[in-house]
């Protein structure tokens, strides 16, 4: 088990990237968050098992096809003991 913050930069507000993820999350059992930011990147935390994390992280590197992932920035945290995952405003 571990949690991730990723910041996702390209063209990832306005194209559904944040309802791509949360879904991508629950079909790998994820825990944490998705957020646009204020400087047009895309914030997620997820928490999980590792093999879900990476499969989750390999995903983000390119997102759904509505977007253009430009570069995909992973921080290793704290876990949380999050299990479900949601889209924050």
């Amino acid at each position: 088990m571990s949690r991730k913050r990723v910041i996702v930069n390209g063209m990832v507000q306005g194209v559904g990237f944040r309802y791509y993820t949360e879904a991508q999350a629950g079909t790998l059992g994820l825990g944490g968050y998705v957020r646009n930011r204020s400087d047009g990147a895309v914030e997620a935390e997820i928490e999980g098992d590792d093999d879900a994390i990476e499969r989750m992280l390999a995903w983000l590197h390119t997102g759904p096809r509505s977007a253009s992932v430009e570069s995909v920035q992973v921080t290793d945290l704290a876990e949380h003991g999050e299990a479900s995952f949601s889209i924050r405003l």
